[in-house]
């Protein structure tokens, strides 16, 4: 018997230095945890510091959660990695509005972060599967679920640290985080 493919789950912001790298690291561990090999998640910016390693602030957090920081290096997003993609999860509404400019056919399956954390625990998961096919019976799910859960910029967007405060980077975790934790535990 053959092991089915990982889900590709796709993490965007603008830089691919701070949040996308945040919720990609996290979000790979926990689902690692959960179901190893069912899930490959990786990330890219809309305006991407290509090459750049994690922004060192963002880098400590990863590290205090238990993941893995090595190996990494920003990238610019593309058609072609999009193309790639059975799931992608923006870091704003602006992301996911470039997302969808870029690949129209994602429209069904961009969320920003916080959006699909508030909307997976709400609908009913499909049992009797593995982790990759349940996640991919539930997009279509959240999609349907989308409208019942009006949100504004605020409830939806991840602040942008990047050159800004320690406080501003402590509320990007803040961000981040929970809706991470929300997705993991939706993968049980």
């Amino acid at each position: 018997m053959t092991t089915p493919p990982p889900f590709r789950i796709l993490t965007v912001c603008t830089g691919n230095i701070c949040r996308s790298p945040m919720a990609e690291r996290l979000l790979q561990h926990g689902l690692e945890q959960v179901s190893p090999g069912a899930f490959e998640v990786s990330s890219a910016g809309t305006g991407a510091l290509v090459g750049h390693a994690i922004e060192p602030h963002v880098e400590g957090f990863i590290r205090v959660m238990g993941a893995a920081t090595d190996n990494f290096a920003a990238r610019q997003l593309t058609p072609a990695i999009l193309a790639e993609q059975d799931l992608v999860i923006a870091l704003t509404r602006a992301h996911r509005s470039r997302i969808v400019e870029m690949r129209p056919a994602l429209l069904k399956k961009t969320f920003t972060l916080r959006e699909l954390a508030r909307i997976l625990p709400q609908i009913e998961t499909p049992q009797g599967m593995g982790a990759a096919e349940r996640w991919e019976a539930m997009i279509p799910l959240a999609l349907r679920a989308r409208s019942q859960f009006r949100s504004s910029p605020e409830d939806d967007d991840v602040v942008d640290p990047y050159r800004r405060s320690d406080e501003v980077y402590e509320q990007m975790r803040r961000d981040i985080t929970p809706a991470i934790g929300a997705l993991i535990d939706c993968a049980r």
